[in-house]
């Protein structure tokens, strides 16, 4: 496992992100050092397993394809698709590994469609995700030519799902680390910075926005996706234990006042640039996610109202600059 980060490393060496080297190596093998049991050892043997292929094609925009079946024999793709299978529950995506479709649970293609037009072309620049997730995003930015993408994310199955994607594009551009933000180094080194679906999750949203800034060399860019609710500069809605079944949900600003609170921050020429409601068709149940999902989440009398009788889950994608 530990040569999954050497590229990294290798890429670190000489940017203005060399310094995350004193911290990040440590910091990774701690995180190591803690997954050594359980579901974690199983699944790092069953990406060993996986088959190297060579795809004949590389597709990153407006999907991510790599290959296709005629590059590969019939028992080669269904063992492909068995295994990819036991990475299990498939959040966001799709992706095409040689044909084999994983109908992910999030149609995060259309996410990406309504973020895609208005951030600044990523073409050379240094780019980190924070809270990647399996980085269905970070190959649609990987597209513009970006010199790094860095995803951080903590979880053990997105680092999984990462690494099993990538094992058919091992592109040394890209990269994700299993770390939360509050474990890097204040490197103010990257161009662009990527923060879609975290914030509603932290107990301190301000706080959250002051990482994502140190994060930005002046005059970087941030765009920031999250759940939000109708209101004017004062609304800030707080569910109880659960919204849309979800219990770490926290804070839910209106646009406004969420633009208030990034000004507060020291970020500027801040912009609303989207919002949209989430359907039961770009969120829903697949063979690659068979849990309950949105359509279990909202009440069945009301699609504008969640089980709980709370609004339905709006998002806004804003854009800003430091």
């Amino acid at each position: 496992m530990n040569e999954w980060f050497q590229g990294l490393y290798r890429s670190l060496t000489s940017s203005p992100l060399q310094h995350w080297l004193e911290t990040l190596p440590a910091a990774i093998s701690q995180w190591q050092r803690e997954q050594l049991h359980g579901e974690f050892s199983k699944w790092v043997k069953l990406i060993d397993k996986l088959p190297a292929t060579e795809p004949t094609s590389i597709q990153l925009d407006p999907e991510v394809r790599f290959g296709s079946a005629d590059d590969i024999d019939d028992y080669t793709q269904r063992q492909i698709k068995g295994l990819l299978m036991q990475f299990q529950p498939w959040r966001k995506g799709p992706f095409f590994i040689h044909d084999v479709h994983i109908d992910t649970e999030w149609r995060s293609d259309w996410k990406w469609d309504r973020v895609a037009p208005h951030i600044s072309p990523l073409t050379q620049r240094r780019v980190l995700d924070v809270g990647c997730g399996s980085g269905y995003h970070m190959w649609r930015m990987l597209a513009q030519d970006p010199s790094l993408v860095v995803g951080a994310d903590p979880s053990q199955l997105f680092l999984i799902q990462f690494q099993a994607i990538k094992r058919f594009n091992p592109d040394p551009r890209i990269h994700l680390v299993p770390l939360g933000i509050e474990q890097l180094p204040e490197l103010r080194g990257f161009d662009t910075v990527f923060s879609m679906g975290v914030l509603y999750h932290r107990r301190s949203p301000i706080d959250f926005l002051h990482q994502l800034k140190a994060q930005l060399r002046p005059g970087g860019e941030l765009v920031l996706e999250t759940l939000v609710v109708e209101g004017d500069e004062q609304t800030v809605f707080m569910p109880g234990e659960r919204y849309a079944q979800m219990r770490n949900v926290w804070y839910l600003p209106s646009t406004a006042a969420l633009t208030v609170w990034m000004a507060r921050v020291g970020f500027k020429n801040i912009r609303v640039v989207d919002v949209d409601q989430t359907s039961v068709q770009e969120q829903r149940s697949t063979e690659w996610m068979t849990g309950q999902s949105l359509q279990d989440f909202l009440d069945p009398t009301d699609p504008n109202k969640t089980i709980e009788g709370y609004p339905a889950p709006l998002r806004a994608v804003l854009i800003a600059n430091t």
